[in-house]
């Protein structure tokens, strides 16, 4: 069979580039040529991450969106983007829908990888004759979860590990709400499609198997895992150079590493409470502290009054990008404070470090409660008013750093990152397999 061209089109945040390239370079290994489609923004910072070796099996191709005048190119990307735009992006990306027709004609895949968040995208590829399968870049706790919410909710969640608090609860609620209010017509039903297709999901049986199990039961869809997004930890960066070598003269399993993602912003408040808490804990710690384009604060008057000169060369705090990987993987890294958002969280159990978790919104409280599950993870809660508290960072922080609570979870979350290793080359021939017998079938 001739070489396939598959087309990939994530949405357009950073959450869900990151995971589409991992699965990129996957098929890119098994014979695949990719069209990797996103915002010319979205490509720029795209381009480092794709090693030479895939220059020309990964090709990367641009979506103009429609300039509506609040939203310049610049804008054409969540990352960064001030919340209040967020529905402006959604519209001018579903309005390029004739550029992204343009594309498909111009270049004939055989198969659309598309994101679940535009479900437009198969439609255009359906026109074109064009098979298309989504990619679901979280994993299939959240996924069921969601769907049993949303579809069935006359059904109990069978699995009691997963469950939401009255504040996520309500958020949730507020969240859908909205999102059902900003819907069109021809957006089409994220969870109806009447016969049995396939889904890819970045996940693993190694850690899932009885959520993917379920999803089929739920929707007659039935999962392919693809492996959680892993990104490789590249070591040629010389910006890092400084706080790589900082590391390098602190004990091993001695350093927090403390970041929320790069979609999610810390309230004053929230940061504050991290700030002191990390204090309390006399804890060596890398903290990736941001804020929205525009809002760009100093640091200094972000954090507590005299916080940085009282933690002196204990901790280092970051307001640009963090080489995440790296630090994951640096011996000294012993446990990782995070949003839980999934791709973090998956990134932290393969490169074996525990997670103190601090979920904020959308699946993030799914996660935690999975990782919990799992054996790798603890919980910071917030109180019924949505609010952390400082005294139980500081404690939470130092049983994971110097604590028999570490110990036990750096244990557990070893094991589970060498079982995904050596699953993750044979659930990936599966899936190029599953995506090959696809694109026969269609041009049957």
């Amino acid at each position: 069979m001739a070489t396939l061209k598959v087309l990939m089109f994530p949405f357009l945040a950073y959450g869900h580039i990151s995971p589409y390239l991992n699965v990129a370079k996957k098929l890119a290994d098994r014979g695949f040529l990719i069209y990797f489609i996103s915002t010319p923004i979205n490509l720029k910072s795209t381009i480092n991450k794709i090693p030479e070796k895939y220059a020309d099996s990964i090709q990367l191709i641009e979506l103009h969106l429609l300039e509506l005048p609040e939203l310049p190119p610049h804008y054409h990307t969540t990352n960064g983007l001030p919340p209040n735009l967020n529905h402006i992006l959604q519209k001018a990306l579903k309005m390029s829908k004739p550029n992204f027709s343009k594309i498909l004609e111009n270049l004939k895949p055989d198969l659309v990888i598309y994101d679940v968040l535009q479900q437009w995208a198969k439609r255009v590829a359906n026109e074109h004759n064009i098979p298309a399968v989504k990619l679901i870049t979280s994993g299939a706790s959240v996924f069921s979860y969601f769907f049993n919410i949303l579809r069935k909710p006359e059904v109990e969640f069978p699995f009691p590990a997963i469950y939401l608090r009255k504040i996520e609860q309500v958020r949730l609620s507020e969240m859908v709400a909205k999102s059902n209010k900003s819907k069109e017509p021809d957006d089409g039903d994220l969870l109806v499609d009447g016969n049995m297709q396939i889904m890819l999901m970045s996940t693993s049986t190694t850690i899932e198997a009885k959520y993917i199990d379920y999803c089929l039961e739920l929707s007659n869809w039935k999962v392919v895992p693809v492996g959680p997004p892993v990104q490789d930890p590249i070591t040629n960066d010389a910006d890092d150079k400084e706080l790589i070598d900082w590391l390098g003269t602190k004990d091993e399993n001695s350093i927090v590493f403390v970041s929320f993602g790069t979609e999610y912003f810390l309230s004053k408040e929230d940061m504050e409470e991290v700030a002191f808490g990390l204090e309390l804990s006399n804890v060596n710690f890398i903290w990736v502290a941001r804020f929205p384009k525009g809002e760009e604060s100093n640091l200094e008057d972000a954090l507590p009054k005299g916080f940085l000169e009282r933690i002196g060369e204990r901790g280092r705090v970051l307001d640009k990008f963090a080489p995440q990987p790296r630090i994951l993987n640096h011996p000294s890294t012993g446990g990782f404070l995070s949003h839980c958002g999934w791709n973090s969280a998956m990134e932290s159990i393969d490169f074996g470090v525990p997670i103190i978790a601090m979920p904020m919104h959308l699946d993030q409280p799914m996660v935690a409660r999975l990782i919990i599950e799992l054996g790798v993870a603890v919980e910071i809660v917030r109180d019924d008013d949505g609010k952390i508290h400082r005294e139980e960072i500081a404690e939470t922080v130092k049983g994971i750093i110097t604590g028999k609570t570490g110990e036990n979870l750096r244990a557990k979350v070893r094991d589970i990152s060498k079982n995904l290793k050596s699953t993750r080359d044979e659930e990936m021939d599966v899936a190029a397999q599953e995506l090959i017998q696809l694109c026969r079938n269609s041009n049957k």
